[in-house]
């Protein structure tokens, strides 16, 4: 497994004088902000913050948006663009130094490192709580801060209980067991399987970018199982309804069906399953105003009072020291804390999986259309 050690060190760069001291946007009160803010530049009427649906959004809008609007008075614009149909609409808009579509982007890192590589993103090092994050926070392999990651995630075994009455799935080969043809469920995509797949498959993770038929050849056999395909919007839903029995899907889309009154758990299972991040960027072409005020929310968005709010709802460990994990996921395999609990996650490099990931996509969309 890739050394995950490093991931996990907390950042010793002590807190900035003033209010980066509390650690906190929070901290200070709505009318100190607003007093503070009075002497800074215009206020836009509201901000655009791509995001994800479902409980997603809800999450982002109760931790961080609904607070920045009561503190700042901007209102914040939810776009529920799917990060890879906005991805295209930023680059050309930077290209033809037209203001983009959105002021914020929250996506996956790997999405992001193509936007930081093309050279579209703002750069965020100056964010004063950037001085009280952990080094997950900071991306890997890039100068600066061109993203800023604010959470991790794994891309869990998620299974209705009542189809294992011996107990949880010990490997992701349960996808093959014909008694679930036609009830598992897989992102549109692949991602977050295909590295798990390589290892089921009979691979090895060192053979990845290089040799990844051990994963084709296991995607093939699961193809005949006839997979639903989605977002994830659509694992909630499809658990709720009873569809599915068996779905590799980050651990809180199975947590909001769970939340909901469904039969339904996770497991890391014995091959391993994918570690990664999300975060949040801000691409070129701005009104200075409205550029001082995007990253006022994401500074925002990176304080122990936002995250333990955002990160409850998500049920994903934080970049911010000190967050409580939810009751009902301490010591739960798809909230790492410790360097112990990434021993079965496997974590690929970011820059590996941008040169690769759209060949990887393309093989699996031709694997299950064939």
């Amino acid at each position: 497994m890739p050394d995950t050690t490093s991931f996990l060190e907390l950042s010793r760069r002590s807190f900035l004088q003033g209010a980066a001291a509390a650690g906190s946007f929070g901290a200070a009160s709505a009318l100190g902000l607003r007093a503070a803010f009075a002497e800074e530049p215009e206020k836009p009427a509201e901000i655009i913050v791509r995001a994800w649906g479902g409980s997603w959004v809800e999450a982002l809008k109760a931790g961080v948006s609904d607070p920045f609007t009561k503190a700042t008075g901007i209102a914040v614009r939810h776009d529920l663009t799917e990060d890879n149909e906005i991805q295209p609409k930023v680059w050309a808009a930077v290209a033809q130094k037209r203001v983009p579509p959105i002021h914020i982007n929250w996506d996956t890192t790997t999405n992001a490192t193509k936007s930081a590589l093309r050279g579209v993103t703002e750069d965020l090092s100056d964010l004063p709580n950037l001085a009280a994050v952990t080094d997950l926070a900071k991306p890997v392999g890039l100068d600066g801060y061109p993203i800023v990651n604010t959470y991790g995630y794994v891309y869990v075994l998620a299974y209705r209980p009542s189809a294992f009455p011996e107990g949880a799935p010990t490997s992701w080969k349960a996808l093959l067991d014909p008694k679930f043809k036609g009830r598992i469920a897989l992102y549109n995509d692949g991602i977050g399987f295909h590295f798990p797949a390589q290892v089921a498959g009979g691979g090895k993770l060192e053979d990845i970018p290089g040799n990844m038929q051990p994963a084709w050849d296991f995607i093939a056999k699961v193809k005949e199982q006839q997979p639903l395909l989605g977002e994830d919007p659509d694992f909630t839903t499809w658990f709720q309804n009873g569809e599915i029995d068996l779905a590799c899907t980050i651990s809180t889309n199975a947590r909001e069906a769970k939340k909901n009154g469904i039969d339904v758990a996770w497991t890391v299972p014995e091959e391993g399953a994918k570690f990664d991040t999300d975060g949040l960027w801000i691409p070129k072409g701005l009104p200075e105003n409205e550029l001082y005020w995007a990253k006022k929310y994401i500074d925002m968005a990176i304080t122990k009072d936002g995250q333990q709010v955002w990160l409850d709802g998500l049920g994903l460990p934080g970049v911010v020291p000190g967050l409580t994990p939810p009751a009902d996921l301490a010591g739960d395999p798809s909230y790492p804390t410790k360097p112990e609990d990434f021993q079965h996650l496997i974590r690929i490099s970011s820059k590996v999986q941008v040169e690769n990931e759209a060949e990887w996509f393309g093989k699996f969309k031709a694997i299950m259309q064939g």
